[in-house]
């Protein structure tokens, strides 16, 4: 089984230990980090398959921290957390609701799009574009 490793930024770390028996069972790992700056320096030293923004971190941040990942040359995708499946960032691959079960499908169903169909984004149902 290949392990997924996603960089969690600014994720409740109780949330994130609540739910690392289900994403370790589902093939993932995951690295949290409490910051922006930490999670920059893990991105720079790190090989990541996703980034997984928390909804505590302001808009401004996420749209930022999305833009230097994407300058740096990056295309691993990016995953932000909304309080309501209302909200969506129009920087990121895709928005998921603030509840761990939609946090794990929005994990599994962003790497799936992106093994069936790496060079294009398609459209997942429950996950706003």
């Amino acid at each position: 089984m290949h392990l997924t490793v996603v960089l969690a930024v600014g994720l409740d770390l109780s949330l994130s230990t609540r739910q690392s028996t289900d994403w370790k069972s589902a093939g993932y790992v995951v690295i949290s980090t409490a910051s922006i700056r930490e999670a920059i320096v893990h991105f720079i030293d790190g090989d990541f398959d996703l980034v997984l923004l928390g909804n505590g971190i302001p808009p401004e941040s996420r749209e930022r921290l999305t833009f230097l990942i994407r300058a740096s040359g990056s295309r691993i995708p990016v995953l932000c957390i909304a309080n309501s499946s209302c909200d969506t960032d129009s920087f990121a691959d895709a928005t998921v609701r603030n509840e761990p079960i939609d946090i794990l499908r929005g994990i599994e169903e962003i790497m799936s799009s992106r093994r069936n169909t790496p060079s294009e984004r398609s459209v997942m149902p429950g996950v706003a574009r």
